[in-house]
């Protein structure tokens, strides 16, 4: 994956310091997550480029806007990308794990968003910053959702995007703390490929499911009209 600055319409972001790199999955989650109760403050877990604080900072009139990032290198980049937005006044870093930071904070937040580390299989790569991010044992959903029913205003809402084989498991460990999925929207690759991510929006309210499933290719580099329409806010080319 590049190394190079990435270019969005309203902001930059530079990611030769992070293992994790922009990929679709957090644009998708940036652009999905819904924004209509106005929130006032949003909180992101394990930020790794900033690139879920910037879109929401883009996304919404939030005046707090808070990250997490547990490595040091990682850490230092957000905060450099958040300095160099336009909406610096806005954006706050904090080097942390998150266990450490509900510790300290009693702040309450109507947004949490994550796009949380995937992979348990038992494998690691020689990588160990990329380990770091890419696999659960750095923070598992049972983290996620303690931390978010610990740290959510009573109206707000836990955004993640995960992989699909994953979705009944989390949403089991969810419910256990009274966050209950309200919508879950289903993304394949293209419409003959397997369901691959499940972006999921939850609350303490117990209410409907809306779900919903978006294909992101017609043909190679042929984007489907949905996922145009919801990225083209920040992809240059859309």
């Amino acid at each position: 994956m590049s190394s190079a600055p990435f270019k969005f319409k309203q902001f930059t972001i530079n990611q030769d310091q992070c293992a994790m790199k922009i990929g679709t999955d957090g644009v998708l989650l940036g652009a999905w997550t819904s924004i209509k109760n106005n929130p006032f403050s949003i909180l992101d877990i394990g930020a790794g480029t900033g690139i879920l604080s910037l879109m929401l900072a883009q996304r919404s009139n939030a005046q707090f806007i808070e990250a997490i990032e547990i490595d040091a290198e990682a850490y230092e980049q957000c905060a450099d990308n958040f300095e160099n937005s336009v909406w610096r006044d806005r954006l706050f870093c904090y080097h942390a794990s998150l266990l450490e930071y509900i510790e300290e904070v009693d702040d309450k937040y109507d947004i949490i968003i994550c796009n949380p580390p995937f992979y348990s299989e038992d494998y690691k790569t020689e990588n160990s910053s990329r380990d770091l991010a890419r696999f659960t044992d750095a923070m598992p959903f049972e983290h996620l959702v303690y931390a978010a029913s610990q740290l959510l205003s009573e109206n707000g809402i836990l955004a993640v995007i995960i992989p699909f084989k994953e979705e009944e498991k989390f949403i089991d460990l969810a419910t256990k703390v009274n966050l209950f999925p309200n919508r879950i929207l289903h993304v394949k690759g293209n419409s003959e490929a397997e369901t691959k991510r499940s972006l999921i929006e939850l609350s303490f309210q117990n209410e409907t499911i809306k779900t919903s499933e978006l294909i992101i290719e017609n043909g190679r580099h042929n984007y489907t009209e949905d996922y145009i329409s919801l990225t083209k806010d920040f992809y240059l080319k859309m």
